[in-house]
């Protein structure tokens, strides 16, 4: 064979292997790059971030109206314990189901909304009954369903844990959770806020009654203020880089809260976030905020969509397979921003895998603070940073309703009431 032809032959040979060993990588180093690369933080145009959390509702249940996300609503059917099925269907106009039990959302109950690994069980869960399965449609919640089109909303993000408030509430600042119930034991776990102080970041935790970082002691009293400050704050551009916000949590059980949890007036909740958008939104400070609502998790009610597996950060959950953890059921999140911006012609929905230490993830980034736990240092859920468009910043704010607070009603004596040990309680840790 001479050599011309010997090279002839070689030559495809050749190309593949320069292809495999030099082009393919670049290639995959390229498109990995488009899709995990992140600006330098400390440019990013994001100096403050914001985090309302607010109290057990499902996806389905406030936002599976939506357009354009995978929501559902009317037309589900769900069977009881004699394998009767029954519809789902619209709540209003009562926005507040005094009559009915709240929904089972205990560690135990969420894996009764599972039957064989699909959400088909929520008049199966403890005291259910048809309450579980109604919705609220777009008309119900006028200030948060407009901020969800005009800005971004996600098909996929769910809780931290299938369990109730307490361990979800604790992994909103710890990724991770040192119970499966409403306990008032205190947490020593150590937290964003320790991240944050380290590094010498401001943070402030503003409270409308109840503090939830009392379950820390009095280890985070010096950066807790009552919620007013927050709206002083937004107003006269002096946030500090992170703020987390909560409502009003105290009577709950009366149907007089503010915090969204059965039996309070969704109405109530939803002018409280009009409130604290709107504070936010006509800051000066707008122009760099990320001002999230998100909701601690799904409160019982159903939801068409099963959660994934994610990365247990501690041995606590007895319920890991191959060291992953379920993720609690879907929760309804907007984010609102001059990074996020959509419009009610084209809504904008990101359906990567998210939960709440998500929030942590971005806060980690922006700031370069070491994770907490497993959980947010894996990638099993997504960096909420990559949902912002940071490259297209649009501070303009639509119009958007501003709902007054209807008059409390308190919920009629002889009604269901909750029996989970509530957030008004851990006042009882007060000296």
């Amino acid at each position: 064979m001479t050599m011309r032809r010997l090279a002839a032959r070689l030559q495809p040979i050749a190309f593949v292997w320069v292809f495999v060993a030099v082009l393919l990588p670049a290639m995959a180093s390229a498109k990995g790059k488009d899709k995990h690369s992140l600006p330098p933080r400390d440019t990013s145009g994001v100096d403050h971030i914001v985090v309302v959390t607010m109290e057990n509702r499902s996806f389905d249940h406030f936002l599976g109206w939506h357009p354009t996300a995978d929501g559902m609503q009317a037309g589900l059917a769900y069977p009881d314990e004699f394998n009767v099925m029954h519809p789902t269907y619209d709540l209003a106009p009562d926005y507040q189901g005094c009559a009915h039990p709240d929904p089972d959302h205990s560690w135990e109950g969420g894996r009764t909304d599972l039957q064989d690994g699909q959400p088909t069980g929520f008049l199966l869960a403890g005291m259910n009954d048809e309450y579980a399965i109604g919705y609220y449609g777009e008309t119900a919640r006028p200030f948060f369903n407009s901020l969800a089109l005009e800005y971004t909303t996600f098909d996929r993000f769910f809780s931290p844990i299938l369990s109730e408030t307490y361990p979800n509430r604790i992994f909103m600042h710890a990724a991770q959770t040192d119970r499966l119930d409403n306990t008032l034991a205190l947490s020593t776990l150590p937290t964003i806020w320790d991240r944050l102080g380290e590094r010498g970041v401001s943070a402030q935790y503003y409270f409308s009654d109840v503090p939830f970082l009392l379950l820390w002691g009095t280890k985070y009293l010096p950066i807790s203020t009552p919620v007013e400050q927050f709206f002083v704050d937004a107003a006269t551009g002096n946030l500090p880089s992170v703020s987390f916000v909560d409502p009003r949590f105290a009577g709950e059980a009366e149907g007089v809260s503010g915090d969204d949890h059965p039996h309070s007036d969704i109405r109530t909740g939803d002018a409280f976030l009009a409130d604290a958008f709107q504070a936010v939104a006509s800051g000066p400070d707008w122009g760099t905020t990320v001002f999230i609502i998100t909701y601690d998790e799904w409160g019982g009610f159903f939801d068409h969509v099963a959660p994934p597996r994610a990365t247990a950060p501690n041995g606590v959950d007895p319920d890991v397979v191959n060291g992953k953890a379920l993720l609690g059921l879907r929760i309804p999140v907007v984010v609102a921003s001059p990074f996020t911006r959509g419009s009610r012609a084209n809504p904008r929905v990101v359906s990567t895998v998210f939960d709440n230490t998500s929030i942590l993830k971005l806060i980690e980034w922006r700031w370069n603070l070491k994770p907490l736990t497993a959980r947010d240092a894996s990638s099993d859920v997504g960096n909420l940073a990559f949902a912002l468009d940071l490259a297209h910043p649009d501070p303009t704010v639509p119009a958007l309703p501003t709902p007054p607070a209807p008059f409390p009603q308190v919920c009629p004596a002889g009604f269901p009431i909750p029996t989970e040990v509530a957030l008004e309680d851990l006042l009882n840790l007060v000296p």
